[in-house]
């Protein structure tokens, strides 16, 4: 299986691109209808779960209801099968590979990431794993977004990160959305690291698991400005096009797409 995200190999052809979302499927878990008997035998063990890395430092659950509660919606609105409650784990852990979605959160500087698990981070997204990094400080040049800075800078030397385009798939992989937005809407852009045609990191500074935390009574935990309601939904909606690109990749790229997407939203196509 590990052949086929080779980072080596070439990414040209439908042949390469079905390749990868079987083994993607097989990995994350999309319905069992869909998988290989042998992969549908795995039972819990395929559907997708939302995974939060921790490090050494800071605070790296600054959000401890926000996965839970964009789970719940990912099960809700779509047809992926998830596991309803995330877990947490680290780097060095034998399970990291078992966890192709992983969320980094946090609104303080940490510490350097270790060597050994940089490499294996590093080989974790090569080889087809996701990482969204979500900044609750929501504050451009704060000390979280330098130590992600720094984290990216080591994991991947030549390869910085660099604004998304408004053309990038994941602003259409399940909803058609603009500008990205969370508990604020600080910075109007994503960034993140591609290889081969595939973005593998994605890191948003608008605190998207601020916008998604709710507590056990069901009330929101945080307030969201300036946009209110709205913009909650907004930042809901971002959390389920990012799962939805990690686990899918482009399939939605080709323009060929957008009208029938439009139509099945009701929106009229120009």
């Amino acid at each position: 299986m590990i052949a086929l995200l080779h980072p080596g190999a070439p990414r040209r052809g439908a042949r390469n691109a079905i390749e990868r979302r079987q083994l993607l499927r097989l990995l994350a878990g999309l319905p069992a209808a869909l998988l290989p008997a042998s992969a549908a035998a795995l039972g819990a063990r395929s559907r997708v779960r939302l995974t939060q890395l921790l490090y050494n430092g800071g605070n790296p659950v600054p959000r401890p209801t926000g996965l839970r509660r964009l789970t719940w919606e990912v099960e809700k609105r779509t047809s992926i099968d998830v596991e309803l409650e995330p877990q947490s784990i680290r780097a060095s852990d034998r399970s990291l590979f078992h966890n192709p979605l992983l969320y980094l959160g946090g609104d303080k500087a940490f510490d350097p990431v270790a060597s050994a698990d940089l490499q294996r981070l590093n080989r974790f997204l090569v080889y087809g794993g996701f990482l969204l990094i979500d900044s609750a400080d929501a504050r451009p040049g704060g000390g979280f977004d330098q130590s992600v800075r720094r984290l990216v800078a080591d994991l991947f030397p030549k390869n910085p990160l660099k604004r998304l385009p408004k053309e990038h798939t994941v602003h259409k992989s399940f909803y058609l959305l603009e500008h990205p937005v969370g508990r604020v809407a600080s910075v109007p852009y994503l960034e993140g690291v591609s290889q081969d045609g595939r973005t593998m990191l994605v890191y948003t500074q608008n605190d998207m698991a601020g916008a998604w935390s709710r507590d056990n009574f069901g009330q929101w935990e945080y307030g969201v400005y300036p946009g209110g309601d709205h913009q909650r939904e907004l930042a809901i909606r971002w959390g389920i096009n990012i799962v939805m690109y990690a686990l899918c990749i482009d399939y939605k790229a080709d323009q060929v797409h957008i009208p029938f997407i439009l139509k099945r939203r009701r929106w009229q196509v120009p």
